[in-house]
């Protein structure tokens, strides 16, 4: 009985989760299909000295779209956790935590105002925190309270830029500001999205999250918490284009955090730390997007990112589980012949990552190329680019031959197999999305 307890919490949400999505990519079809087309609703609680402290909520095709990508992913990660948390006692407990994470999330995307954004901002540092100490080892508190730590910078300035907009008594940044305090606004709320997404200085926490259990790295490294901070600049981007310092401070940011975690990726063994770290690098090509005035280009490379990444992980968790919890690369290999399905699903997305024709992975690469390449004419920031997407390639081949192709024989680390059809159900619908997506935004001309 307290097994089918167990199984049953993740599959209601689970269930939620993509009913939840389905209503969301419909509703998105619709608005996509009628451009221009947003809803705003607000509540407005009280006036103090002529300052209105309301809760607006905005609704259009970017907001929706993305909280779509959001319960999709969530749902895949609580129906992975049936099989990946099988042992754990406090499931309830687990699924909680990645139910609130989510509630963070979608928080933070409908909600445009500045001091109303925190909630989901805060709700996310709160709730990852515990996500990676769920395991309360030694590693994963040093590894929590680096996270929570970095994450606290970003609070601190996004309340500093609150404080400088009483002066306006206006919460939606943008609303009458002009010269130098713009400037500085501007600024705070940029370096505070670096925090999150873990930008140049900020960006030791991120692979050391990689203690949280498998399922949350998919769903923080993919589409909730680092993403946020990448999210935040482009809804602010409308005001950010107004600071052109600020933007040509972001591109920098970028592209040097693209050719770090390049670089790194290609010598690290851990599996789940080269995927972190790939993450990592396609954050940084996010920020240079927004940086170099492409805005929707890098809303299109966040999703299409978000389902490969994903998936990504999934298969490398699906790796670790089958082989007693292995992700040393320097032990496993030959992964092909023990666990095709996951070895397949794996080569894929790892493909799709390194921008393979026809992928999800090709379209957004290449329309950040040709637009870097048409409108803007920082030529070390291009050579950087290139060299960022070149390392792309290495690190992908790299998760390969570290997963599947590699020398090493690790049928005695194979305890049991665990590619149900559950799991195929899972990659299949995953990847299905992930090879649609690119022709779908296409066609609708919003790239």
């Amino acid at each position: 009985m307290k097994n089918k307890k167990k199984v049953s919490v993740p599959l209601l949400c689970s269930g939620f989760l993509f009913f939840t999505s389905l209503f969301l990519w419909v509703f998105g079809v619709y608005m996509v299909g009628s451009v221009g087309c947003s809803y705003m609703v607000e509540w407005q609680f009280f006036s103090l000295c002529s300052t209105d402290w309301s809760l607006p909520i905005t609704i259009d095709y970017i907001s929706v779209i993305f909280s779509c990508f959001v319960c999709l992913i969530s749902g895949s990660v609580s129906l992975f956790s049936v099989s990946y948390m099988e042992e754990e006692v406090f499931m309830r407990r687990f699924m909680m935590l990645i139910m609130a994470f989510v509630g963070s999330m979608n928080m933070l995307i409908y909600i445009p105002s500045l001091i109303t954004i925190l909630l989901g901002w805060d709700g996310l540092g709160i709730v990852s925190f515990a996500l990676v100490i769920y395991y309360q080892n030694k590693k994963s508190l040093a590894a929590g309270m680096l996270t929570v730590l970095a994450n606290r910078i970003g609070d601190a300035l996004l309340i500093l830029s609150i404080c400088f907009l009483v002066n306006w008594g206006e919460w939606r940044i943008g609303y009458g500001m002009s010269g130098s305090f713009s400037l500085v606004i501007c600024f705070l709320v940029v370096v505070g999205a670096m925090t999150k997404s873990a930008q140049i200085p900020f960006s030791a926490w991120l692979p050391a999250a990689m203690a949280a259990p498998t399922p949350v790295s998919a769903l923080v490294h993919s589409s909730t918490l680092v993403t946020a901070g990448v999210y935040l600049v482009i809804r602010f981007y409308s005001t950010l284009i107004e600071a052109q310092e600020v933007l040509w401070f972001l591109s920098k940011v970028g592209a040097l955090t693209l050719l770090m975690a390049g670089l790194s990726a290609c010598f690290e063994v851990d599996l789940k730390k080269i995927i972190a770290l790939s993450t990592l690098s396609q954050l940084g090509l996010m920020m240079f997007t927004v940086g170099i005035g492409f805005p929707l280009i890098a809303v299109f490379h966040l999703l299409t990112h978000a389902l490969f990444k994903a998936l990504l992980f999934l298969c490398a968790g699906s790796i670790i589980h089958s082989t007693m919890d292995t992700q040393d690369g320097r032990i496993l290999g030959s992964l092909n012949y023990l666990l095709p399905f996951s070895s397949g699903c794996l080569v894929l997305s790892s493909v799709a990552l390194c921008g393979m024709p026809f992928l999800s992975g090709f379209y957004s690469k290449d329309l950040i190329l040709e637009g870097a390449f048409s409108g803007f004419s920082g030529s070390l920031e291009i050579l950087v680019m290139l060299v960022g997407a070149g390392l792309s390639l290495v690190y992908s081949l790299r998760i390969m031959l570290i997963g599947v192709f590699g020398q090493n024989y690790s049928s005695s680390l194979v305890s049991y197999g665990v590619e149900g059809v559950m799991w195929c159900l899972l990659f299949v619908s995953c990847q299905l999305v992930q090879l649609w997506e690119g022709d779908y935004f296409k066609e609708y001309g919003l790239m």
